[in-house]
């Protein structure tokens, strides 16, 4: 079973969204040349604001390539987007493990179609205070060396301008920008695209843990990286851990409670 979708509604997203973007938003992009033309191809990016995945497919289809998102299903819920997903191809991704499984069937055939799959290994726009990428989840790792999917790292920034992500510590960078939507003056988006990260020495490799983590890490080094140039900075060498992060002020809040207790 191939890969669906209607060229009419690609056709369509096109038309309305291209001059959109181009009026919204100032650009400065770089590496189109290392994104592909052709084959499957799997874009892992940074996540910094809800509203860089337009930045992100505007950069991928004018590096000549068609943005296909695994979205939440609840999206394919809402009767205006639903035509629109499954019309250009968008894969569904829902909370019982079953069906995301079934959505991981659905994106590896999509990847032996030929598509162009985007992903945030992140999972979640990133809780880091400075916008930095955390560290990933293991499913891209575990796409590309099941599939032999090429990966191409992409970072972006200015995304956070435009509309800052409102769930995380108010902190460090996150804790100066302004809540809500902010579309004057125009913001540019800069993205960068580097090679493909290259991950030969896992292939042939069983998927085990450390193997799935060790290609994870490259993957996420790359895109933190390419974010440091973008920004004219040195990228963290430990990458925010959010899990770890949260697990740490479990612990500190229930040392506390513990010592008030005892001194009440």
């Amino acid at each position: 079973m191939s890969h669906e979708y209607s060229p009419a509604w690609r056709k369509f997203t096109i038309v309305i969204l291209r001059p959109l973007l181009y009026g919204l938003l100032k650009r400065d992009w770089r590496g189109q040349r290392n994104v592909p033309r052709e084959g499957g191809l799997i874009i892992a990016a940074n996540h910094i604001s809800e509203s860089d995945p337009l930045a992100l497919a505007h950069f991928v289809y004018e590096a000549g390539r068609y943005p296909v998102y695994l979205a939440k299903s609840t999206l394919f819920d809402v009767k205006v987007l639903r035509s629109v997903l499954r019309g250009t191809g968008q894969i569904p991704v829902y909370r019982d493990r079953a069906d995301a499984a079934l959505a991981l069937r659905d994106a590896e055939q999509a990847l032996v179609d030929g598509e162009c799959l985007m992903f945030y290994p992140e999972g979640s726009c990133t809780r880091d205070p400075d916008l930095w990428p955390m560290t990933g989840q293991t499913g891209v790792a575990r796409m590309a060396l099941k599939t032999g999917a090429k990966v191409v790292p992409v970072a972006n920034w200015g995304a956070h301008e435009l509309l800052p992500y409102k769930k995380g510590e108010r902190s460090g960078l996150r804790g100066s920008l302004k809540k809500g939507f902010h579309p004057f003056p125009r913001k540019t988006m800069k993205v960068i695209a580097g090679p493909p990260v290259d991950l030969s020495k896992y292939d042939g490799k069983p998927l085990t843990k450390s193997v799935l983590r060790g290609a994870t890490d490259e993957i996420m080094r790359a895109i933190a990286d390419l974010l440091g140039e973008l920004r004219g900075q040195d990228a963290p060498k430990e990458l925010y851990d959010h899990h770890k992060a949260q697990e740490e002020r479990r612990k500190l809040l229930n040392n506390d409670g513990t010592e008030s207790e005892a001194t009440s």
